[in-house]
């Protein structure tokens, strides 16, 4: 079914006993977002409020909405903590802000039992290879180059999916009603740092020069930021902390893509250096 899709959704809270609600159902691809802005307002923005609007009137015991770190801009300093202004520098991120705002008001007016996260990027099997990590790892098993935007000195971090798993379970039990919990990782690194490690791995050089080789610097997006330092220490007092080392994740991961690659969906088009995509033509809102 589809979130956009109110009498779908008012059906299936009242034919399914649904207790909690994690709403992960966005479209989250930043590139794409400068390109199909409208359909990221749709979907993300209303497509919460048909969601949050049905479980509130089913009264459901908990509603957590799944952010991101995205939302407070972009820092080469600040250390972002959940009282932070959001001041998001992309379509993708300003609508999970917006979306943000309609959940929220579920909470200050009827005080419905919403929880939001804000998470760091998510890498490990099963990631579609529109993203960063997959993509990469995807272009090198082909014997071709990583594709960089810009400098390639934008930074990021990197949480690994087990790891996530385990702070949505943390929050679903210790989360407090109204609350926003940043879900972060001090482990970071640049995305030319992030193509040596992989090609080092898949290609086993350590020479700079054959690094090189394996990359391949393309234009950058509209706007890239540069770094989203969070602190995420109101998370550890509930008990939660990233425990997957990188070498151990990334190593799981490539060798997922390696047998598995082939199995998704027009995988071969999530590979070029920007988003290969049809027009948004489907807009039934209200």
């Amino acid at each position: 079914g589809d979130i956009c899709e109110p009498d779908f959704i008012k059906q299936l809270f009242e034919t399914e006993k649904i207790d909690i609600v994690l709403h992960f159902a966005a479209q989250t691809h930043v590139d794409l977002s400068f390109w199909h802005a409208l359909e990221f307002t749709y979907v993300n923005v209303y497509g919460t409020n048909v969601l949050v609007a049905a479980a509130h009137e089913a009264n459901v015991e908990k509603f957590v909405y799944v952010s991101t770190d995205e939302v407070y801009g972009g820092s080469t300093d600040e250390e972002f903590d959940e009282s932070s202004p959001k001041r998001p520098t992309n379509p993708y991120a300003s609508s999970k802000a917006a979306a943000e705002c309609f959940v929220q008001s579920y909470w200050e007016r009827y005080q419905f039992p919403v929880v939001i996260t804000r998470t760091s990027n998510v890498y490990g099997p099963h990631q579609y290879p529109e993203k960063v990590i997959p993509k990469f790892i995807s272009l090198l098993q082909q014997n071709r180059k990583c594709c960089i935007h810009g400098s390639g000195l934008q930074r990021r971090n990197f949480l690994y999916a087990t790891d996530v798993v385990e702070a949505f379970l943390t929050v679903l039990k210790e989360g407090k009603p109204g609350e926003i919990y940043n879900i972060g990782t001090n482990f970071e690194m640049s995305i030319t740092q992030l193509a040596k490690e992989l090609i080092h791995l898949i290609k086993k050089t350590s020479s700079e020069s054959e690094m090189e080789h394996w990359m391949d610097y393309v234009k950058d997006r509209p706007t890239n930021d540069l770094r989203y330092p969070m602190n995420s220490e109101k998370m550890h007092n509930l008990g939660w902390r990233p425990k997957v080392p990188w070498k151990e994740g990334i190593t799981k991961t490539i060798e997922w893509y390696r047998e598995n690659f082939h199995n998704w969906k027009n995988s071969e088009k999530a590979l070029e250096p920007f988003p290969v995509t049809e027009p948004f033509a489907q807009l039934g809102g209200p």
